[in-house]
Parts: structure tokens; sequence; C-alpha cells
């Protein structure tokens, strides 16, 4: 008896530890890498990079943007980018970014397109700098693309730009996050990115956010967006994953950042870094490393690193 009892805690044990060993949910960020890069990337080269990308085995690429070209003039060709991904090279999901409902129906007339994800700010100043809308406005017309994805049988992410904190002086509490979330929720969102997008973030204010609110929406997948200096990878992502976080975007070398948050952009959350990142804490993930070392020396001709 007292062996089978020691045996069936052995079991629930295992089993709570498979459940624990959740695979990362990865998003590399070529869009958003891209998009501030000043010299303009040839779409042939684009294309290639992309479906490239597609061979690694990321979950998600988010890829193309359908806001208005004066804003981000290197992303102009995404119609013809779109058309030339490749999806049957893997199973890895297409998303693009939006600013406005025009942009949702200009993205969803692509078959390529899987997710469209749009920049709602917790900074008031931000969201009238990045989409020319107050945060009640934008809010609104997420409810109008919640339902056009829907009826598309697509996906809507949404990125709470500013997150942890902003450069314009504006007060930052958690509670204002959570007030948020609490409304997406309400409307049915269910992908939120918390988002870094000037570097501010600490891994203290990481670790808080992802403590507090996740938790009390479980219908909601929530992941991490961060912009940082390269040598701050480690603690940032650990900050996340020990709150239970799963899901993180990336970009090769970490290039780029938001061209429209400041002068000065900080770099994404290097994919190298996380996979260094991976090894250490002996995380699950089903990226192909071979196919992501063609990738990154693709990564290297066109940023010249």
């Amino acid at each position: 008896m007292l062996d089978l009892y020691t045996s069936d805690l052995n079991l629930f044990s295992f089993i709570i530890f498979e459940k624990m060993k959740v695979p990362m949910f990865l998003t590399e960020c070529p869009r958003d890498a891209m998009q501030g890069w000043g010299e303009f990337i040839p779409t042939d080269k684009k294309i290639d990079y992309i479906n490239s990308l597609m061979d690694v085995g990321f979950d998600v690429l988010d890829c193309l943007s359908f806001v208005s070209p004066k804003a981000i003039p290197q992303m102009a060709d995404s119609d013809e980018v779109a058309e030339n991904i490749d999806k049957s090279r893997s199973q890895t999901k297409v998303s693009a970014i939006i600013g406005n409902y025009r942009g949702a129906e200009k993205a969803l007339k692509h078959e390529s397109v899987d997710i469209l994800g749009f920049p709602f700010s917790i900074s008031e100043t931000f969201q009238h700098r990045n989409t020319n809308k107050s945060q009640e406005e934008a809010f609104d017309e997420i409810i109008k693309m919640l339902e056009l994805v829907k009826t598309e049988g697509k996906q809507l992410n949404i990125y709470f730009s500013m997150a942890f904190g902003n450069p314009y002086g504006e007060m930052w509490k958690w509670e204002d996050v959570d007030q948020w979330a609490q409304r997406f929720s309400d409307i049915g969102v269910k992908d939120i990115l918390l988002s870094d997008t000037t570097g501010v973030a600490t891994p203290e204010t990481i670790a808080l956010l992802f403590e507090k609110i996740p938790s009390k929406y479980p219908e909601i997948n929530f992941g991490g967006h961060f912009h940082n200096r390269y040598e701050e990878s480690y603690s940032k992502l650990k900050a996340a994953y020990d709150q239970g976080c799963r899901r993180f975007d990336s970009a090769i070398k970490g290039i780029g950042g938001c061209p429209m948050a400041k002068d000065d952009l900080v770099g994404n959350m290097p994919t190298e870094q996380v996979i260094n990142f991976m090894s250490v804490e002996k995380t699950d993930h089903k990226l192909n490393l071979l196919n992501f070392e063609s990738s990154y020396n693709k990564a290297k001709d066109i940023f010249h690193f």
C-alpha cells in the first residue's frame, strides 16, 4: 500500500511538473526591425528574409505594416510582400500591424495574414502620437476591428504600448494597465502584449505587472514585447518568465524599435538572447536552430552588423 501511495505521489508530481513545462510561444518581429531602418530595404530582400524566417519554426512572424506610408515609408511595400510569403513552408502565422480600421480592411485582403496587431497605449500622449486618436477613440475603433477579424476568422493582438511607463512625464501605475486589461477583457480581446515601447521597464516593474495582471484574466493570453539594451535581456526575460510568462516577441540582433515613440530608437529584445535564455532555463521550444543561423546571416547582410 505504501509503495502504491508513493507511486501515486510521484505520478502526481510528474503531472504537475509537465504542466509547468509550457513551451515558449515565440514571435519574431522583422517588421519592428525594419520599420525604422534608414535605408530602404529592397522588396525582394524583404521577401527572401521573411521566407527564410518561415523555416525557423516561430509561432508568429510580425512582418507586415498597413499604416500610412508617409509615417513608415520602409513598409510601403507590404502589399507586395504579403502576396509573396510562402505559407507552405511552416505552420508559422503571419501578423500585420495596423493603425486604424481602414488598415485592418487592407491587411485582411491578403490571405497570408492571420493576425492583426493594434498598438493601444497606456499613455494618452503616445496614443495621439502613434495613431492620432485619444485612448477612448482607439478603444471604440478596436471594438469595430474585433468584429471584423471575427467575421474573417482572424485574430486581433493588442499591444499595450508604454505598459511599463513613458518618457512624457505622465504618471504611471500598474492599476491603469489593469483597468484597461479589464475593459479589453469585457469586449472579448484574447491576446495582449505588455509592451515596453521605450525601454523604461525594470525587472521590478516587469515582475510587478506579470504578477498582478495575467492571473486576473485567465481568458487572455498575455505576452511580453520588450525594447531594451542588449545587456539587459536576461534580467528582463527572467523577471517575466518567473511570473509565468511564456510568450515573448523578439528580433534578430535586437534591431529596431518604435520610430513613433521618440527620436532615439531603443532596440528590440534580441532573438539570440531569447534562445540563450531558453537554453539556460532548459525551456522547450520548436525552433530549428540551423535554419535560424541561415536567417541570422541574411539579417547580417540587410542590417550590416
